[in-house]
């Protein structure tokens, strides 16, 4: 248990002084190897002890192209951006054997080590290398002998600009105060960009299944790209090819562990069609922004802001399923209900959603996370994760009624349904879930944009809180 203070949280972790670093040995590339397998010939996969209370008794995730024999990790770097570097040594463009210069690439802010990184609590991050921000620092010995070791985090600084942020002080919800956030609506902020790193495990267990399974369901659903997934048990660390994650943090960084200081926290899933292009049939953008606002206010009053953007399009089923799902719920016979919402979906991906909230927690705990103060979602799985992984929620923050954009009633209406919390603001019932509807494509039958106009101003008038709200 974290101290009010959250300085106990921090852990000091001891370089290993008696630890021997291992001579590097160097593959010629001329050697295809279709797949290897536990205590074979050559194998020689360098120690790694997940939640290791030093850095080099933990051991590095080693998982370049270079040390082929001494790998200890299944997959590569970059996920499926991985494909576009191969794509680059094949046409010659990039040299196989080159090593990055890494002496200026440092994180700029300081993480950690926290308690949620080692230990008993090792299990409490289990989708990312808690090392994998300072790998030039914690494993100094082994890049000094040649060893191929890469980042799997960074951590950088940047100014956001986004519109609704200068239309929000344009109108008075936001006021500029030149430090967190400039006249002319920019806001300044740390970010961090986390590329996936599995524990298989702590991955298994989390999921409640055991290792074995989990193992082949991967082999079986990538269609056999990752055999060592089956034939080297002995390594516990997978680099899936998925998307990653980026954190992005408005106010100090070094006082998210304390909880005596307010922590606002969003954690959103991307949809490309609604955060940069502003597609209205979702509430995405218009409640990622919100959230960002929030960020911005708790920061000016002394508080971080922490936004967290997972690349999970389309509920992790992808983009394509998602725009397949569009076409069935306008096309359906009826329209498009919010009683059929989520039938849509399961019809043609045999699932509501594959994002599996389970692993969602573990960059809260590499931020040393231990209480939220105000969490800015209405997902029941997403908050039901956090609060099971042992961090506090204190207020949970519905997206206002007026930023659902005219399209997006189905959505929110069906979501509320199911178990999203609306608190005060939405209140939905058997009746409304036959009522709400969306507009079809026919984009000219002005009686289908008044229903979904008309969906939009019930669903905001549902709660008692919102009695109050002007829907524009």
């Amino acid at each position: 248990m974290a101290s009010k203070k959250g300085k106990a949280n921090k852990a000091a972790v001891p370089l290993c002084q008696e630890c021997e670093v291992p001579d590097p040995i160097f593959d010629d590339g001329k050697v295809i190897r279709l797949t290897t397998h536990d205590g074979s010939f050559g194998a020689a996969p360098l120690p790694l002890e997940w939640g290791a209370e030093n850095h080099l008794e933990r051991g590095p995730v080693l998982a370049t192209v270079r040390h082929q024999q001494q790998r200890n990790a299944i997959g590569a770097h970059s996920g499926g951006y991985s494909i576009y570097k191969a794509l680059a040594v094949a046409q010659g463009t990039l040299d196989p054997v080159y090593m990055p210069k890494l002496e200026l690439t440092q994180p700029v802010v300081s993480f950690g080590p926290f308690k949620s990184w080692y230990g008993e609590s090792k299990h409490k991050i289990v989708s990312m290398d808690p090392l994998g921000h300072i790998p030039v620092e914690a494993f100094k010995a082994y890049i000094a002998k040649g060893y191929d070791i890469r980042p799997t985090i960074a951590v950088t600084k940047a100014h956001i600009d986004l519109p609704e942020c200068k239309e929000a002080i344009r109108v008075g919800r936001l006021q500029p105060d030149g430090d967190v956030l400039t006249g002319d609506g920019q806001s300044h902020i740390t970010k961090v960009a986390i590329e996936p790193v599995w524990f298989l495990p702590g991955i298994a267990e989390r999921f409640g299944v055991t290792e074995t399974d989990l193992r082949q369901a991967l082999f079986k659903e990538t269609n056999m790209m990752y055999p060592e997934l089956v034939t080297r048990p002995d390594l516990k660390v997978f680099l899936p090819p998925v998307g990653g994650m980026t954190i992005y943090i408005w106010g100090d960084p070094t006082k998210i562990p304390d909880e005596s200081i307010e922590l606002t926290v969003r954690v959103h899933d991307e949809c490309n069609g609604s955060d940069v292009f502003g597609s209205d049939i979702c509430t995405c953008r218009p409640y990622l922004t919100h959230a960002i606002e929030e960020c911005i206010r708790t920061a000016q009053n002394g508080g971080t802001g922490v936004c967290i953007y997972y690349r999970k399009e389309g509920r992790a089923l992808g983009e394509v399923t998602k725009y397949l799902v569009y076409n069935m719920r306008k096309r359906q016979e009826g329209g498009d209900q919010a009683s059929e919402y989520f039938n849509c979906t399961q019809n043609v991906a045999g699932v509501t959603d594959s994002r599996f909230q389970a692993i969602m927690p573990d960059p809260l705990h590499w931020l040393g996370v231990t209480k939220i103060h105000k969490l800015v979602s209405m997902s029941n799985m997403k908050y039901d994760a956090i609060v099971g992984s042992g961090i506090e929620v204190v207020e949970r923050v519905p997206i206002p009624p007026e930023l659902v954009p005219k399209d997006a009633a189905v959505e929110i209406t069906a979501k509320v349904f199911e178990g999203y919390n609306g608190g005060d603001v939405y209140k939905v019932d058997d009746s409304m879930m036959s009522k709400v509807m969306g507009r079809d494509y026919d984009y000219k039958k002005t009686d289908a944009e008044l229903a979904a106009a008309k969906s939009r101003d019930e669903l905001a008038a549902s709660g008692s809180a919102a009695k109050k709200a002007k829907i524009k």
